[in-house]
């Protein structure tokens, strides 16, 4: 479960607000997206999740942990059981995708037979297992995110954020990134997608909180009346 309890941040001279007291509640299990304009505060609350930033004031809490008073050395713990995928993907391009995601396999200290075994697995639910010794210059932007999923799936989290996870591909391959995180909300993982392409989601049928200055201007649950801009 993520929670957010009265949580502001603030810019500058304190009186500008990139959250202006935002309390929500994610439940295990949830596909939500955060959708608003650009400055509603949509990459400031992606930031506070990951612990990037720390709030002005409010409280956090990420799977009971209260993140806001957490201290820097367990940050890489919080981190392990929240996979992050990002818009440019963030690749290493010296590295194969096999490389790649077993990278993260290996930040954690991973046994190599798990890696072989994990790695594998993330490779086939992509859909990208017969690219995996390709290099990321090898590959398309649709390939590229695929390995940028994996990766971020590869530790097996509890939570997947993913910021714009379309912004740089076509309509076809968007379509296919989100029948993936569809497919992995199945399987039981927590889906938050930061996003600005309303099309996937009034297609998609799923929560949607609406950010508009830095506030929550609407929270849409799923199922419930079709989202509009």
């Amino acid at each position: 479960m993520i929670r957010l309890e009265n949580v502001s941040m603030t810019y500058g001279d304190q009186h500008t607000y990139a959250l202006n007291h935002v309390s929500l509640t994610i439940e295990d299990g949830e596909f939500v997206f955060i959708v608003g304009d650009s400055g509603a505060g949509k990459t400031t609350l992606f930031k506070l999740l990951i612990k990037e930033m720390q709030p002005t004031s409010g409280e956090i809490f990420v799977n009971g942990k209260c993140v806001t008073r957490l201290k820097r050395r367990r940050i890489p713990m919080l981190r392990r059981d929240i996979g992050v995928v990002f818009q440019n993907f963030r690749l290493l391009k010296d590295r194969n995708v096999y490389e790649n995601i077993a990278f993260a396999q290996r930040a954690i200290s991973a046994p190599a037979k798990d890696i072989n075994k994990n790695v594998a697995e993330v490779l086939t639910l992509t859909g990208i297992s017969e690219k995996y010794r390709s290099f990321p210059d090898q590959l398309s932007g649709g390939e590229q995110q695929r390995v940028a999923l994996a990766r971020a799936l590869v530790n097996k989290p509890s939570i997947l954020l993913a910021d714009e996870p379309t912004g740089n591909l076509d309509p076809g391959n968007s379509k296919a990134i989100m029948e993936i995180l569809e497919e992995i909300n199945r399987r039981g993982t927590t889906v938050i997608v930061v996003t600005h392409n309303h099309e996937i989601v009034r297609q998609m049928h799923k929560r949607v909180i609406n950010l508009k200055n830095g506030m929550i201007a609407n929270d849409i649950r799923e199922g419930g009346l079709a989202y509009e801009k």
